[in-house]
């Protein structure tokens, strides 16, 4: 890397401290229950788990509102939340990261999402889900839309983030990416398979290859040809100014609009992948963040796979600093 590319990258990075982005999309609530087995119990042949620690996060989309925090960045937050418990434990964590939840709606027809998992010995015994999937209402539809319109008002860049609950719908997917393009503010997607192919005229889109392929609603191919096809496919189809597509060990590869389709393929960084969980949810922070500062597709998508390298090497749902994928560049 040459020393001018090293100053803009790093020029790019400095600026992430402030900027405004919204997070649209499905908020969770992941709860990790953890203990120690000694027996099994009596009543099935199920182990018995003896609670040492419990540990509340946010999942979904607001993992990502919590990647944005860790850059610097201040994230506002829109999404729906049940009237219980786990809304209000959600809502604090998110406060508590920097997230500004103000523009929040509880709708008190559906449960807040939340994803128990119990962990013994290291190893997960049980997931326990409470949600619906369930599209939001037009009602609070309408709501969202009102408190994404006056957010938008000083956001410097959009993430949408489905998690297939119902946050994202025909009621206001275009409604969201009109108001994005009318401002020239970049929207870009984490996508799910459901809406795949409503997520139309976007700046960016991020499917893993698994998603770019079932999104389709194509057979998977491992060819390399066959990704480059695929990616040029998506991007005719959704209209979008690029595809980024994520290949976990063959890294990324980016797909951008032009008299003729532009790929560029960066390869991974990681020496060490302990843990893939969440490091969709990194990629699109980074990447949005980047282009908020005015960054090309190229280099916005080269910062973000140097953050993806260093999240896969953390355990569990991670984050990654400025400082650290400043580190990583400068080395």
């Amino acid at each position: 890397m040459t020393k001018t590319e090293l100053k803009k990258y790093n020029s790019l990075i400095d600026k992430f401290k402030g900027q405004e982005i919204i997070v649209i999309g499905d908020v969770m609530l992941d709860h990790f229950v953890k203990g120690s087995v000694s027996r099994i119990s009596p009543e099935a042949p199920v182990p018995v788990v003896n609670v040492e620690r419990e540990d509340f996060v946010a999942g979904g989309a607001g993992n990502v509102a919590v990647n944005l925090a860790a850059l610097g960045a201040k994230p506002t937050v829109i999404s729906v939340l049940g009237d219980d418990a786990n809304g209000i434990i959600l809502k604090q964590f998110l406060e508590n990261t920097g997230a500004d939840t103000s523009k929040i709606v509880t709708d008190e027809t559906r449960p807040t999402t939340q994803k128990v998992r119990v962990i013994a010995e290291r190893q997960q015994v049980v997931r326990v889900d409470r949600e619906s999937k369930m599209r939001i209402s037009k009602d609070i539809a309408s709501k969202c839309f009102a408190n994404f319109k006056e957010a938008l008002k000083t956001a410097k860049g959009v993430i949408m983030s489905d998690y297939g609950k119902g946050m994202l719908s025909d009621y206001n997917i275009q409604d969201i990416i009109k108001a994005c393009r009318a401002k020239n503010i970049p929207v870009c997607v984490d996508p799910k398979i459901d809406n795949f192919l409503k997520y139309k005229s976007i700046t960016c889109m991020t499917p893993n290859t698994k998603e770019a392929w079932e999104g389709m609603g194509l057979p998977p191919k491992k060819g390399e040809k066959d990704i480059l096809d695929l990616g040029k496919k998506i991007l005719k189809t959704l209209k979008a100014d690029s595809i980024l597509i994520t290949r976990s060990a063959q890294g990324m590869s980016l797909f951008e609009k032009g008299k003729t389709t532009k790929v560029t393929t960066i390869k991974a960084t990681a020496k060490e992948v302990f843990d893939v969980t969440g490091a969709g949810d990194t990629v699109i922070s980074v990447l949005t963040l980047a282009l908020a500062c005015k960054a090309s597709l190229k280099d916005a998508s080269f910062i973000a796979n140097e953050a993806a390298g260093l999240v896969v090497a953390k355990l569990g749902t991670a984050t990654v600093t400025v400082d650290e994928i400043k580190g990583v560049i400068n080395k």
